[in-house]
């Protein structure tokens, strides 16, 4: 009796359930790992081509968008810095009304008013400044004008607007001083340079440098015990009547903005009260 062949899928089953138990039983890993090895490899160089393409195709986009987030971020850089400027300078402008209330409170005789530098004279032989204050102010020729560190100088012209300011260091100006604490009271001039000294100081008086220089209250031009400057040095000439003295003022004229005119005092003109020597007089 001829035997009967085993149906192709009993077959399957036979051979898929015997390389179960193999793969079960670890034989079939050395195989799997020859078969699967090359078609890993080539994946990997498939996936590896296929990204190297497609950054290939992107890499115009991404630099153009970076450029423009570059220009953006300069963008926002500059508008910060300008942010941090005008911050910087509201914050010396405080510092600066700051000083100026001090100085009307150690001054409390005196009335203010604030004023701002908005010119300068451009002759490089006078020393002027221009203020926003007038005569529509109440600004008046004749008021003395200081800053936060000292005397400035005095108004010498006004227009409703706007007045002109002579200052210290100009060659025309005269202030008469003292020199303390030695009390010494000299006359305080400017010069074409700018330069500030005392004339008419004794051979004798005991000035040194480092001397505060306050204004006297002599002459009727200027309130006393306003701060000038100290004394930078002084000179004994052998044949000379007085001393040089030269004086570093207080104020820096340079970074003026902001000063303060002092409003409720009147200058008097002595001139008429001095004698002048008659017409045969030597």
């Amino acid at each position: 009796m001829k035997s009967r062949p085993l149906p192709s899928w009993l077959i399957l089953a036979l051979i898929l359930a015997g390389l179960l138990l193999l793969a079960l039983g670890g034989y079939l890993a050395p195989l799997m790992r020859v078969i699967t090895t090359p078609v890993l490899q080539a994946q990997t160089a498939v996936v590896r081509y296929v990204t190297a393409v497609r950054d290939y195709l992107r890499t115009p986009t991404d630099v153009q968008a970076l450029r423009q987030r570059n220009q953006e971020l300069e963008a926002q850089v500059a508008e910060l810095q300008t942010q941090l400027a005008l911050l910087q300078q509201q914050v010396a402008d405080l510092a600066l009304y700051a000083a100026l209330v001090d100085f009307a409170r150690a001054h409390p005789e005196h009335e203010y008013k604030t004023a701002q530098v908005i010119g300068r004279d451009p002759s490089p032989f006078l020393h002027y400044i221009i203020i926003n204050l007038g005569s529509d102010d109440g600004i008046r020729p004749g008021m003395p004008v200081v800053s936060a560190q000292g005397l400035v100088g005095q108004v010498v012209a006004v227009i409703p607007r706007a007045a002109r300011v002579r200052l210290i260091t100009d060659p025309t100006s005269r202030v008469s001083v003292r020199v303390t604490p030695s009390n010494t009271e000299a006359l305080l001039v400017g010069s074409v340079t700018g330069d500030l000294s005392l004339e008419m100081v004794p051979l004798d008086a005991k000035v040194h440098p480092g001397d505060l220089v306050v204004t006297a209250g002599l002459g009727g031009a200027y309130p006393p015990n306003i701060l000038v400057g100290q004394v930078l040095s002084t000179r004994r000439l052998a044949h000379a009547l007085f001393q040089e003295v030269a004086v570093q003022p207080a104020t820096s004229f340079a970074d003026l903005r902001l000063v303060l005119v002092i409003v409720n005092f009147r200058p008097v003109d002595i001139a008429p009260l001095i004698p002048t020597p008659g017409p045969g007089a030597p």
